[in-house]
């Protein structure tokens, strides 16, 4: 069974924007803590957590609600979730400075991006300490690297991409799945970046042919007297590419990097006091970034104000008994509301006053939980429950008392998901052996019905020559 979600998440960003202690805030990870450019060298693992609310509090089974995964506490689930710290990465790693493409090749492995920002100012474009530093052009230039990256390689093939597409007819998204495959791109994320070059190619079209931006090596076809010829949309199976130019190439990898690796930026520190005025600029720039074609990459909900370290000391001073605190809340209890917890010192009590003041009561929370569920929404994830038996939600196939463990397992899916992809991604044999599926109430499902939340999300498997 899966441990939740076959998905990752990965931390990137400068060195010294907080990425490594993001990623300590938000799992039991140990990675290295420094203020100097590669602190981080090979890219560190955890588990993070994604709260949901759990099918057991729908079926009052909150009190035998046992996962084999995360946890469940009053149908407050969570839910295990991949997170990879990439070493930091610094202006020009595209064209090798730094570590170079070390950094670009690791987010092969992500599925989205958590940009960790220093909103202070008060590191550079290199992690470096300074004063002023203005952090939009760390969102910038992060993009700009990331979109570098694949087009410089997509550039470099694309006249024998182009000669091989004429000579075999093969239609745009076959072509592009072949060639974005390196980047974890599937056929579904070609079909969306493909429905919206289409969109795009239009305007591009209607700005007409430009010499400098035409690609060496590719011979266009048509002219002036010739509108069809030249049209650059991907609507037809067997359109040619020849009439792309370098701004059509450029359009599809930005929209490509949209789709493919969703970004949400993790405003860090703001408990300093130089992260005001950055923070409305930031927010002021990307207000009106649109779904469909985001600024830089960056969706207006999918940026969120963190203090990663007051989040650590947080969980710190939790996991010592002197304060009751759930990551995302808006307050803590100490010794002075529950005089059953420890008494901090001095110095500790006037850290906790500080967070308060300047972190929780000012935002709402440290952020660090909400840049998770942020995340996993912009993959457009739900949750799934497999079981044995809808009647009792248990991993055991007859009735009995219903006394046992109840929903056990959750798997994260993407919106439309069917029935029988769930099958494959919980375990191979009920892929291989499947035989249909029901849902609560014993309603039958169809293999292509889509997975709908509080509708069919709990599902139960029948297979063929076993019982399950």
């Amino acid at each position: 069974m899966s441990s939740g979600s076959s998905f990752v998440i990965a931390c990137v960003g400068k060195p010294s924007a907080g990425k490594s202690s993001f990623l300590n805030a938000v799992t039991e990870a140990n990675a290295k803590v420094g203020n100097f450019p590669f602190t981080t060298i090979e890219p560190n693992q955890g588990i993070a957590y994604y709260p949901i609310d759990c099918a057991c509090k729908r079926f009052n089974k909150s009190s035998q609600c046992k996962p084999r995964y995360g946890s469940c506490k009053d149908g407050k689930r969570l839910i295990p979730v991949r997170m990879l710290d990439v070493a930091g990465l610094v202006p020009g790693a595209s064209e090798g400075r730094g570590l170079g493409n070390q950094f670009l090749d690791d987010l092969r492995h992500a599925d989205a991006l958590i940009h960790v920002v220093d909103a202070s100012g008060g590191t550079d474009e290199n992690g470096k300490e300074t004063k002023n530093y203005d952090p939009i052009n760390d969102i910038e230039w992060l993009r700009f690297e990331i979109h570098s990256w694949v087009y410089n390689n997509l550039l470099k093939k694309w006249p024998g991409i182009v000669r091989r597409q004429v000579a075999t007819k093969t239609s745009p998204i076959t072509v592009f799945q072949e060639n974005m495959s390196g980047y974890g791109a599937n056929r579904e994320i070609i079909i969306r970046c493909i429905e919206r070059m289409n969109k795009a190619a239009i305007e591009l079209d209607k700005e007409g042919q430009d010499s400098e931006m035409a690609i060496p090596g590719i011979i266009q076809k048509g002219g002036s007297s010739n509108k069809t010829n030249t049209s650059t949309s991907l609507s037809s199976s067997n359109t040619v590419l020849t009439n792309w130019t370098k701004k059509h190439l450029h359009k599809f990898v930005s929209i490509f990097l949209d789709e493919r690796f969703p970004t949400v930026v993790a405003l860090n520190k703001i408990d300093r006091s130089e992260a005001d005025k950055n923070i409305i600029k930031i927010l002021r720039k990307y207000s009106g970034s649109s779904k469909t074609d985001p600024l830089d990459g960056i969706r207006q909900e999918n940026i969120v104000v963190t203090s990663a370290l007051s989040e650590c000391f947080l969980k710190k001073l939790k996991d010592q008994g002197y304060i009751k605190y759930t990551a995302g809340d808006e307050d803590f209890e100490s010794h002075e509301e529950d005089p059953t917890l420890k008494k901090a010192d001095g110095r500790t009590f006037d850290r906790l006053e500080e967070i308060r003041d300047l972190v929780l009561f000012r935002y709402g929370s440290t952020g660090v939980q909400d840049v998770i569920v942020r995340a996993v929404r912009a993959l457009r994830m739900i949750p799934v429950f497999p079981v044995k038996n809808v009647t009792n939600f248990t991993n055991k196939s007859s009735s009995g008392d219903g006394s046992g463990a109840a929903f056990v397992d959750c798997v994260l899916v993407r919106e439309g998901t069917t029935v029988r992809q769930v099958a494959g991604m919980v375990n191979s044999i009920l892929d291989k052996q499947y035989a249909g599926a029901e849902t609560v109430g014993g309603l039958q499902l169809g293999e292509n019905d889509v997975i709908v939340p509080k509708k069919n999300d709990v599902l139960s498997f029948k297979l063929n020559n076993s019982s399950r």
